[in-house]
């Protein structure tokens, strides 16, 4: 590395991957900063660089002294040893910068010698003090993962007739004759631990009915008007709970409804073609479910916004993915038990890796957030039916040919939010004749109008 890599490296400043030390004195401090990177995704400590990016450097004294305290650190003061990489760097004033490369641990979590668990966080480093960041360093290291969890739920909770179906359309099994036939077979299914109590998976897929054993783990659907998240004002919202196919199935079917439906010269009896494709959201939705980090107690939370979709689940992207790693196909299995169910036909599961890339090819504009300090992953699908200058390509594609109070159902069918002088502009009319078309509507008890003029919508009861 020469002197130009070395000032590209350190101008952003510290980061999550990047510290800046002006000297190492003390093995142990240098150890907890160790330890958090080996326990995140590795990093790289400048020693030599004061904390405001600035180049200090190191005498050669320095240099020996401090390469030294790296070599203990790393094999007696981390638990378990790491193997680290230094490089000096030599600048033109002839002192000198060590590189210090932490890997990512590839046998998480390490500790430090009083056994303090660090991760980081941003530029700087905290101690793991809960049971579920524990659990989740398990699980990054593929040690432990949150489906295998045991609940607090027996054999009795157990949906019988479901798992009897099941039994008989994918294992073409017979259901157990005795109790402990069927504790027997739990526990080969991976659904039942030793303490034959139901593990998590086990009371997602199969019990009677898994928010009374896990609240947490349901999904929360609001439609909103307009572009903003609000308190109190909504159009539509539900709670969905029971088994993760109950859920997923549910969960569409609001969406579903809630879309707008283009008519595209189809006629006015037709239910129309969803604004945007059914597969999207069965793609999404099973990636929520499946792929959530169930060590975080959240529900899943759907947005149905007028210009977006958002899909919000628990639990940033798992180790080293990122939303371009996805975006092509990679993946990483976070609860492999759930996988394994799922993909027997429980839910429209088309591959591991499959999912994100397919809902890409059916609809392009969709974003992907993922936000490793909230802990949350988020899912924006842009929707194409906005009104500019009082027009809409999407609305004014679907328009039929049929009388101008047909055509008004249509159009406000399609965007709900349509004002009487865009209808006016679209169709082709003066707004006073506008006006009489909807009055008439509104007295065949066709249209009513909800909410005030400014802000409201219009809703369609028979069409």
């Amino acid at each position: 590395m020469i002197i130009s890599d070395l000032l590209s490296l350190i101008a952003p400043g510290e980061d999550s991957t990047r510290q800046f030390k002006v000297d190492i004195r003390n093995g142990l401090s240098l150890a907890s900063e160790m330890v958090a990177f080996a326990n995140s995704e590795g990093g790289t400590i400048f020693i030599g660089i004061a904390d405001d990016g600035s180049i200090q450097g190191l005498s050669k004294d320095d240099v020996s002294r401090i390469n030294q305290i790296i070599s203990n650190t790393a094999s007696q003061l981390v638990r378990s040893p790491l193997t680290v990489q230094t490089e000096n760097i030599a600048l033109e004033n002839k002192r000198i910068v060590i590189v210090l490369t932490v890997p990512n641990g590839i046998d998480k979590p390490y500790f430090d010698k009083n056994g303090i668990i660090w991760l980081k966080t941003g530029s700087d480093k905290r101690r793991v003090n809960s049971k579920e960041e524990l659990r989740r360093l398990f699980q990054i290291s593929d040690q432990f993962h949150a489906d295998e969890l045991p609940t607090k739920a027996d054999i009795n909770k157990l949906d019988k007739l479901r798992f009897r179906d099941f039994l008989r359309d994918i294992y073409k099994q017979d259901y157990p004759d005795s109790t402990h036939e069927l504790t027997h077979l739990l526990k080969n299914m991976n659904l039942m631990t030793n303490d034959n109590m139901l593990n998590l998976a086990g009371v997602l897929i199969f019990s009677e009915q898994p928010e009374w054993i896990k609240p947490q783990f349901i999904i929360k659907a609001i439609h909103y008007p307009g572009n903003e998240i609000h308190i109190s004002n909504y159009k539509d919202t539900e709670d969905f709970t029971g088994t993760i196919q109950k859920e997923f199935y549910d969960s569409l079917a609001f969406i579903m409804r809630n879309l707008h439906k283009i008519q595209a010269g189809k006629g006015i009896n037709s239910p129309g073609t969803p604004e945007i494709p059914e597969g999207v959201f069965e793609e999404l939705l099973v990636n929520a479910l499946v792929h959530r980090d169930y060590f975080v107690n959240a529900p899943i939370r759907i947005f149905i916004l007028d210009n977006r979709i958002e899909i919000i689940s628990p639990g940033h992207l798992p180790n080293n993915l990122t939303v371009e790693k996805i975006r092509t196909g990679n993946s990483n299995t976070r609860n492999p038990i759930l996988v394994s169910y799922i993909a027997k036909g429980l839910l429209p599961y088309h591959g591991l890796g499959s999912g994100i890339k397919r809902a890409l090819t059916l609809w392009p504009d969709i974003d992907f957030v993922d936000d490793r300090n909230g802990c949350l992953f988020t899912v924006t699908v842009h929707r194409k039916v906005e009104i500019s200058s009082g027009i809409s390509s999407g609305i004014s594609s679907g328009i039929s040919s049929g009388k101008t109070e047909e055509q008004i159902i249509n159009i406000l069918l399609m965007n709900p939010l349509m004002t009487i002088p865009e209808l006016a502009k679209l169709i082709g009319l003066t707004t006073r004749g506008v006006e009489k078309q909807i009055a008439k509507l509104k007295k065949q008890d066709r249209l009513r109008r909800e909410g005030p003029a400014k802000g409201g919508h219009w809703e369609v009861i028979e069409f």
